[in-house]
């Protein structure tokens, strides 16, 4: 069986500048990868580039198996969910009609959303606390709770793979670890994954089983998060001191 997501000596370029050098990986159900890097690193760069948004500068990203480059976009986005960094809203709408773009991947030319998309998604805003704002125009919404229906509408997508780019942007850390539980119930259960990027290591270590790390420069480390992080490993990545201090729900990483 192939892969979900696999990369082949996948480059990743800003202009001259590499990004991401040599990268081969990949990515199967049941997995949880945290993207690490220090800002300008080019997170947001890969994760546009997994999704193919944007051309990889050298190299292939195959999605299950095909060239995601020639695959056409609604198939894509039955297969990969992306959550941007911002929300913008381009159209005026209620919180419900903004989450049931999430279903647009899966209708037909001409097709409307069915009753059952209208209850999957009504189910998914519920999971994120929205259930009761669902009239509410999208234009009043709090920082926190854009981000909230941008994950509720990822969810009504139903992918594979769910790409994410600080998924806990704009929330307290009750949304967050709420958010964070949402995200990784499913993947316990080995039906998809999910590859994020985190600024928080924290919560990157305890919530995803593999880690990937872009370095200045394009260098890039990747694997079991218990095998790759130290701190050596983090005050070169982040190029400041980091220590390590133990705690009941295992170590915990602080700069010095």
């Amino acid at each position: 069986m192939n892969p979900l997501l696999q990369t082949r000596h996948l480059q990743v370029a800003a202009g001259d500048r590499i990004l991401c050098r040599d990268l081969s990986f990949e990515v199967s159900p049941g997995q949880c990868w945290g993207v690490l890097g220090s800002n300008g690193a080019g997170k947001t760069s890969l994760l546009h580039t997994l999704a193919g948004l944007t051309h990889p500068a050298l190299g292939t990203v195959l999605l299950e198996g095909n060239h995601v480059a020639g695959m056409p976009r609604q198939q894509v986005a039955q297969r990969v969910g992306v959550l941007l960094q911002e929300q913008h809203d381009p159209f005026p709408g209620t919180v419900l009609e903004a989450a049931l773009v999430g279903r647009h991947p899966w209708l037909g030319r001409w097709r409307w959303e069915s009753e059952r998309d209208i209850e999957l998604v009504v189910n998914k805003l519920a999971l994120v606390g929205l259930e009761s704002l669902t009239a509410r125009q999208v234009s009043t919404l709090s920082g926190g709770e854009r981000q909230r229906l941008a994950l509720a509408t990822l969810l009504a997508q139903q992918t594979a793979l769910s790409l994410l780019d600080e998924p806990t942007n704009h929330l307290d850390i009750n949304h967050q670890i709420n958010v964070l539980e949402l995200l990784t119930g499913t993947i316990r259960q080995g039906r998809s994954a999910v590859i994020m990027v985190l600024h928080d290591i924290n919560l990157a270590t305890r919530y995803c089983d593999r880690l990937l790390l872009l370095f200045p420069g394009g260098e890039t480390v990747h694997g079991s998060a218990k095998e790759i992080l130290d701190g050596e490993v983090l005050s070169r990545l982040y190029r400041h001191p980091m220590m390590i201090l133990d705690s009941p729900n295992g170590p915990v990483y602080l700069p010095a």
